[in-house]
């Protein structure tokens, strides 16, 4: 089954959109390692915590979100996900159903782990 980007929607979990569930589209899974911040359990509709599947604290501490790093850490959350095939599989069956979101907590929206990831899923960063 070929992974498109319109098959994962990544949304950020403090977006009221996203607090009030109609941005949320298929099978809801949180990506990151950490629980957001100021955000309840009861108020996300999570299928699953996914935070296995999140860099490992030493890649995102050197991150730190910087766009001039975002191809060397996409390269190494690549290399980091293709070691964790196990962590994977809850996203790929779930993608045979239908459509994912992927939520993040970073006020950055464009380099996060949850975009490198939805370009990992959809072969963009060798996934598949």
């Amino acid at each position: 089954m070929a992974v498109t980007a319109d098959d994962i929607a990544v949304r950020r979990v403090y977006d009221p959109d996203v607090r009030d569930g109609s941005a949320l589209r298929g099978r809801v899974f949180l990506v990151d390692g950490m629980w957001p911040r100021g955000v309840r359990k009861d108020e996300l509709a999570l299928d699953g915590w996914l935070r296995d599947l999140a860099p490992s604290s030493e890649l995102r501490t050197w991150f730190g979100h910087r766009a001039d790093r975002w191809a060397e850490f996409r390269e190494r959350y690549r290399r980091e996900l293709d070691d964790d095939p196990e962590g994977l599989a809850t996203l790929r069956q779930a993608l045979e159903h239908g459509p994912v979101t992927l939520l993040f907590a970073t006020k950055e929206t464009e380099h996060n782990n949850a975009v490198a990831l939805r370009d990992y899923l959809t072969g963009a960063l060798g996934g598949t």
